[in-house]
């Protein structure tokens, strides 16, 4: 598996990896860093040229997972990477609480440590839902929405692609998110967000707008 990042996040996503005792051909991968050194932990590689990770996926795996937050860089790092003929993969701690029925979990997802996912559940593709998370019954997540820790969303919600919820907010039932919102930390949703808005407070209040994704 090639984990794109070899910082913060992906340091959690190691967490994960040994959890599932998955640690076999694992490498890392960073083009941005100048600081960065050439083994994470003095024991996982981290590649940091284009052409090292089509090599990797030409000859050791084509599997990827996305080891950095933020949802429209994630969708940007998916496209490349697919690009160079990668695979989007899903990596599930085990410790993870996810019910039995109505399961739907896109291509690359990221779900850590004591998350709780109830019962009828749907994701998009690329989403993240951290640490702590919990999803009531019956909620449909678009593709690459992050869900950051102690985030609660309540029974029968729709959130909508690229929408980001900061810590600790919290979505009261049966409400709809629309597309690239972010939600501050410790807000307080009690009605619906249209799309491209940022909110706040408690109730949460619209405070700007956002620019449009273009994807």
């Amino acid at each position: 598996m090639l984990v794109i990042g070899a910082k913060g996040f992906a340091k959690e996503m190691l967490e994960i990896f040994h959890q599932n005792n998955n640690l076999k051909d694992l490498v890392f991968y960073d083009d941005v860093n100048s600081d960065i050194e050439d083994k994470l932990f003095g024991t996982f590689d981290i590649l940091k040229k284009p052409e090292d990770a089509i090599d990797y996926f030409k000859n050791v795996s084509k599997e990827f997972v996305i080891g950095i937050g933020n949802p429209l860089l994630r969708y940007k790092l998916s496209q490349k990477f697919i690009g160079f003929g990668g695979e989007l993969t899903s990596v599930i701690s085990p410790f993870a609480k996810i019910g039995f029925y109505g399961i739907e979990i896109g291509n690359g997802a990221n779900i850590l440590t004591d998350a709780i996912i109830t019962s009828n559940i749907k994701t998009g593709k690329g989403c993240l839902i951290n640490k702590q998370v919990m999803i009531g019954h019956d909620v449909i997540l678009g593709d690459f929405v992050e869900l950051t820790p102690g985030a609660k969303i309540g029974g029968h919600c729709k959130i909508g692609s690229f929408t980001f919820v900061g810590m600790n907010a919290i979505i009261l039932p049966k409400i709809k998110l629309g597309k690239n919102v972010v939600v501050a930390s410790g807000a307080v949703v009690t009605k619906d967000v249209p799309d491209n808005c940022m909110v706040a407070g408690v109730p949460a209040t619209i405070k700007k707008e956002l620019k449009p994704i273009e994807n």
